[in-house]
């Protein structure tokens, strides 16, 4: 550990105890352990202990800084890993930080572009519009058309204090499960991997601009979701730049009652454009917090949101969706048994799993929250509860699934601040229903015909010249095993040779021993005998070294 490592080590020991957080860890001998070396550290006082641990975490995480209240942010969709109080209050966690200084944005924009700032930009504002962990943004206009533009900057420096938190993380998942034996089955170590990579795609702004302009692509002339458009050709690893947007955030309510916009409608619409996004497109947004997600106020009786930042989507396999969408019906049609079955035939739960106790695992989750009406029933906590039980069943959490949940999450809780009594369930059963309709009735067989017959209309020219090639790579392929089966059977009788003159020579030579312990002079046969045992044991390892005689001959 170097000295840098090692004083942000204490610097997070000494947080760490400020908040009193080491009530977090299980009541083990460790802890009492701890609890001691608490007290030796009697100086560092303990403050807020009338708050709850969720909201003692929250706060060291967000002293800590940027890397760490990302980590949070993550930690807070991983259900399976924390309780739901203290899940629920990292959702907090805000990604607001101190800005960098307006002049270094506007040189790192002009390293970009390797040209100063006003041949591409007028009206650069020096002050930024917002700032985050990762990046911050600033405003302007195009120079050749007078669009009106929003320039995303990677913080300088970043990747550095990244890099460096970053192996401090990895130490302390590496050294947790060797001090706590109950973590270890939380696997911290895979937690982190995929914390980093989803923060190394965050700083490459390619892959945002990218993941926007696909987003785009999918909703082009929707009246329910619209995504600013990407300049692309300006855009590189570290700049991004975007159309700049105006409406109201989402999380806004007042305002958004002001301008008279349909909140009934507006959350409908929110549900609607998820499971557009998973089921039809297998594409979503998965960074959908409120700071994220704008209205368009200039149709209130027909609310339009403004999606923002995509530099974490999610994608599903044909196969997630199937399974997906069987299991949120089956859940609506407590259809139980189904429910375990396709978690088993979908590889989630291993194999050998019982069915039984599977079904009767779900059931009592699931019976308890159905006696309520399904107005209450949150559609998201009830995926976090399933997640929960099916842990105990050896269930992989799968990463998309994670995201999924996330986006889930968001997407529940916005739509039931904009309408209280959002059914979530209503709206999204018809959607599911007319999906799995489409993907296994007539017309799926249908459309899948009609998308495969030009595919193969063009390859059947090809055919008999593919029948051709396959006969005579049967041919060579039969050869060969021919050459390799009489290569075996000359090797295996070449050994046989070979063995039997190699016992020979030791007999011989045995003899001769023998005839000299007895004669005690040399003889005729004595020397006979050890000529014979050398010339057995030569003519043994020359049918050893012998090349073989049927020769490989080269494919026809």
């Amino acid at each position: 550990m170097t000295y840098g490592e090692f004083r942000r080590l204490c610097l997070i020991v000494r947080i760490f105890f400020h908040y009193n957080l080491d009530e977090l860890i299980p009541l083990e001998f460790v802890s009492r352990v701890l609890r001691l070396y608490r007290r030796c550290l009697f100086w560092i006082p303990n403050e807020y202990l009338n708050q709850p641990q969720g909201v003692r975490l929250r706060l060291a995480l967000e002293q800590l800084g940027p890397i760490w209240i990302k980590f949070g942010q993550m930690l807070s969709t991983r259900h399976d890993l924390l309780p739901i109080h203290i899940s629920e209050e990292l959702t907090l966690l805000q990604d607001s930080v101190t800005p960098f200084d307006g002049l270094k944005a506007q040189h790192l924009i002009e390293s970009a572009l390797n040209a100063p700032i006003h041949t591409q930009f007028n009206n650069f504002n020096i002050t930024p519009l917002a700032s985050a962990s990762i990046a911050q943004v600033h405003t302007a206009t195009l120079k050749n058309n007078g669009c009106e533009v929003i320039i995303k900057i990677i913080r300088p420096e970043i990747l550095s204090l990244i890099q460096s938190d970053l192996k401090l993380i990895y130490r302390l998942a590496l050294w947790i499960p060797h001090f706590i034996p109950s973590f270890r089955s939380l696997h911290l170590i895979e937690v982190v991997h995929n914390y980093e990579k989803t923060l190394l795609n965050e700083l490459n702004l390619l892959r945002e601009a990218d993941n926007a302009m696909r987003m785009r692509r999918n909703f082009y002339h929707s009246q329910i979701l619209y995504v600013p458009k990407i300049y692309r050709e300006l855009c590189t690893k570290n700049i991004l730049v975007m159309e700049r947007i105006y409406g109201i955030p989402i999380s806004n309510i007042v305002m958004l009652i002001q301008y008279g916009v349909n909140l009934n409608l507006l959350a409908e619409r929110g549900v609607h454009i998820f499971f557009t996004q998973v089921f039809r497109d297998s594409f979503f947004h998965a960074d959908m917090h409120p700071g994220n997600i704008f209205v368009n106020y200039m149709h209130p009786d027909n609310p339009q949101y403004i999606g923002i930042d995509y530099g974490i989507v999610g994608t599903l396999q044909k196969e997630d969706k199937r399974y997906l969408a069987e299991n949120f019906l089956a859940f609506l049609n407590r259809d139980y048994r189904k429910v375990a079955t396709l978690h088993i035939d979908s590889g989630w739960v291993p194999p050998g799993t019982d069915i039984e106790d599977f079904e009767f695992a779900i059931r009592s989750i699931c019976e308890p929250i159905f006696k309520k009406p399904l107005i209450e029933i949150s559609f998201a906590h009830l995926l976090i509860s399933l997640f929960n039980i099916t842990r105990s069943f050896h269930m992989e959490i799968q990463p998309q699934l994670v995201l999924l949940q996330k986006t889930l999450l968001y997407v529940e809780g916005l739509g039931r601040q904009l309408d209280p009594n959002l059914d979530l369930w209503k709206t999204a059963k018809p959607f599911l229903e007319d999906w799995i309709q489409n993907q296994i009735g007539i017309p799926a067989i249908l459309q899948t015909l009609k998308n495969k017959i030009p595919i193969w209309a063009s390859k059947l020219p090809e055919l008999p010249d593919l029948f051709y090639e396959h006969l005579k790579q049967n041919k060579n392929i039969q050869n060969r095993i021919d050459r390799l089966a009489s290569n075996l059977y000359y090797e295996q009788n070449k050994q046989k040779k070979s063995y039997c003159w190699f016992s020979l020579s030791p007999i011989l030579l045995l003899s001769n021993i023998m005839l000299l312990i007895l004669s005690s002079e040399w003889t005729t046969l004595s020397i006979g005998l050890i000529i014979s045992g050398w010339i057995t044991w030569l003519i043994g390892w020359w049918i050893r070294i012998r090349p073989p005689r049927v020769p490989n001959k080269p494919d026809s």
